[in-house]
């Protein structure tokens, strides 16, 4: 069941409301609209629902209206038109009273400025939301001592915020809008005040937060590379409109038009891709059933000069080269008696941590899963992943690498081959 939905939800700033509406439902674009009524498209008919337990990233460029959209969650901005589900409840047509017992109990937000009081401690700071609940003090100083705590500022509690650093700040802020136990997190560009070094300590700890909490957690973003980093799905707006939604992984190969291939084309595919995106169906033998005359024909029909060892269940056993097969024929051994130990790595593994395995590696690498072969990867298959999103100077340079160090083993390879 989804956390938050949104349905046709539009924002529109101005006089001419009603017309401007009207051309919305019939399409117009936002630049038409503020030419023919001088009103101003702030989110356009979006559709999107947030799953329970994720982080969500709104991004898009300047003006794009993902500011606009997470204040309009939790009613901070009125919609003109749509609908705004928490948990199938419909809380646009909310009164209030009630929006506001919404608020408390179901949402916290935190904002990129970090909106401490200067006049209390951050303690005080921290347990603010409780004493507005009416929380009594014993208890809400529990609560906003072990958000401190997890958050490693319990030691500045007596502090105030000039005497932190931003990125500490940032952290208080934080640690407050957890101690009021939310269900839902909203961050509007919270960490993109901070320096490039504190930023990414900052996501490293909401992520580490996070796996502890488990909240539904709506973040707002200009960065792709740090949508990338923490969102489990991502939505890409223009216009005030929704382009856009999918994982990191989705964005990058599969962006929806021109607009988001040009959002995503400076990306480092290597930071996003991982194994399972780039693997290939592997060629094996089954070291409990094949003989090495059977790995051999498999070898010559596949054009390979090794295959994966595996057994019945298909359990990765290791790597058979065509002269590691000619010498269990000549000596009468099993297939499992000259098998290899190979790399492995993880289906869910980056492309960037593979590099230095492709390096080093004169062999296939196996992604192996719960110790099941689940396909393999070639160097080729790696280059292409570089060399597809312009990153040709980086390819070139591991391509080179790798013939280098790999030369002589090829040869070895190539007259086993021909004695075959």
């Amino acid at each position: 069941m989804s956390k938050v939905k949104i349905e046709h939800l539009t924002k529109i700033f101005g006089k001419r409301v009603k017309p401007a509406l009207q051309l919305v439902e019939q399409h117009e674009s936002k630049t038409e609209i503020l030419k023919k009524t001088g009103s101003t498209v702030g989110v356009y008919d979006a559709n999107l629902s947030v799953e329970e337990g994720e982080i969500f990233v709104i991004m898009g460029l300047s003006g794009s209206g993902k500011s606009t959209l997470i204040r309009l969650l939790n009613r901070l901005i009125e919609p003109t038109s749509g609908h705004i589900y928490i948990d199938d409840e419909d809380v646009s047509g909310l009164n209030k009273e009630k929006l506001l017992d919404v608020r408390r109990k179901k949402m916290s937000m935190v904002f990129q400025s970090f909106g401490l009081f200067p006049h209390r401690t951050i303690l005080q700071n921290t347990e603010y939301g409780l004493e507005v609940k009416g929380v009594p003090k014993s208890e809400r100083r529990e609560k906003a001592e072990k958000a401190l705590d997890n958050a490693d500022l319990l030691a500045f509690k007596d502090q105030y915020p000039s005497q932190l650093s931003g990125g500490m700040q940032q952290r208080v802020g934080l640690a407050r809008a957890l101690a009021n136990d939310p269900e839902i997190l909203l961050m509007d560009e919270a960490f993109s005040a901070l320096d490039p070094l504190i930023r990414r300590d900052m996501q490293d700890e909401l992520l580490d937060l996070q796996e502890q909490y488990q909240k539904t957690i709506i973040f707002i973003s200009h960065d792709l590379n740090e949508a990338l980093r923490i969102g489990d799905r991502i939505a890409i707006m223009k216009d005030g409109e929704v382009v856009q939604v999918g994982t990191g992984e989705e964005i990058v190969t599969q962006p929806a038009n021109d607009y988001v291939r040009a959002f995503v084309e400076d990306v480092d595919r290597s930071k996003v891709l991982t194994a399972e995106n780039i693997m290939i169906n592997p060629f094996f033998t089954n070291i409990e059933v094949d003989g090495p005359n059977v790995a051999l024909k498999k070898m010559r029909t596949e054009e390979v000069s090794g295959l994966i060892a595996v057994d019945r269940r298909r359990q990765f056993q290791g790597y058979i080269t065509s002269e590691d097969a000619i010498r269990a024929r000549t000596e009468g051994l099993k297939l499992a008696d000259v098998a290899k130990q190979i790399p492995t790595v993880e289906p869910d593994m980056l492309v960037m941590d593979i590099m230095p395995l492709i390096y080093d590696s004169p062999t296939p690498l196996a992604v192996v899963e719960n110790g099941r072969l689940r396909g393999i990867l070639i160097r080729g298959r790696v280059l292409e992943a570089l060399a597809a999103n312009g990153q040709s100077d980086e390819a070139e340079a591991v391509e080179a690498e790798i013939e280098k160090k790999h030369a002589e083993s090829e040869s070895k390879q190539v007259d086993a081959k021909e004695e075959v």
